[in-house]
């Protein structure tokens, strides 16, 4: 069944890079706005007049906690949507939503050691996840986040990353930079994986754009991995 549409007070914004914001809304309409860590919603937006070409979806970045979700927006050149979010949605502005939605969510399954490989805002589903893991206490979850971004500046949620591989038992955090030497991971996501992942049962979940995403899954099936170890989101 496909949720209804309804609408969202945006209550808070904030600059998280130079091209990205966070956006807290409150769904004044649900008494708890209840969703699988890992799933999205879907804004109507006032850009086109085909409604189906007003739909942009964003992963949820929140766990689940309440009637407010962050959702973390990029501003695409020339992106349509993501322009209009970024000049029209101040605190105080109302969206038309739907949701939640998707199947890209944490496992049931704590056998497996999990690899959450992401770059840019892929990392909101991620961040979710990981955040529910911790306030719901879940026992047995060993999680790798390998997150990709060209500069330090570009980090997203670092310190909180950090702070949780401190406080969540069996989380480890891999960032890494392709244009800024510093004094972490440099380069792409992918010897990160290929490293850690020495042939035990894993399942990898892949969010981000289509070309990081068909060079990994291509990279773990080479590694000796089945297609069934794959989870993807495409962004874009």
């Amino acid at each position: 069944m496909i949720p209804q549409w309804q609408q969202g007070i945006v209550t808070r914004v904030e600059q998280a890079t130079t091209n990205t914001r966070r956006y807290w809304v409150h769904l004044p309409d649900s008494a708890a706005f209840t969703f699988k860590p890992g799933q999205f919603v879907t804004l109507d937006l006032p850009i086109h007049e085909q409604r189906n070409k007003r739909w942009r979806s964003y992963s949820i970045a929140s766990a689940p906690n309440g009637n407010t979700i962050e959702l973390i927006i990029v501003c695409m050149d020339g992106g349509t949507g993501s322009r209009y979010i970024f000049d029209e949605i101040k605190e105080g502005s109302t969206l038309s939503l739907r949701g939640p939605q998707g199947i890209f969510v944490l496992p049931e399954d704590t056998s497996k050691e999990l690899f959450f490989i992401c770059t840019g805002t892929g990392i909101a589903p991620f961040r979710s996840m990981l955040h529910h893991i911790h306030s719901q206490q879940l026992q047995g979850y060993r999680t790798n986040l390998i997150f990709g971004t060209r500069t330090q500046a570009d980090l997203l949620y670092a310190d909180e990353m950090k702070q949780l591989e401190q406080e969540l038992s069996g989380f480890r955090y891999y960032p890494t930079l392709s244009r800024q030497q510093w004094d972490g991971h440099t380069g792409y996501v992918h010897p990160i994986y290929e490293r850690l992942a020495t042939g035990q049962p894993a399942t990898f979940m892949l969010c981000g754009w289509r070309e990081m995403i068909d060079e990994a899954r291509d990279r773990i099936l080479a590694l000796g991995y089945d297609k069934k170890d794959i989870i993807i989101e495409i962004y874009g």
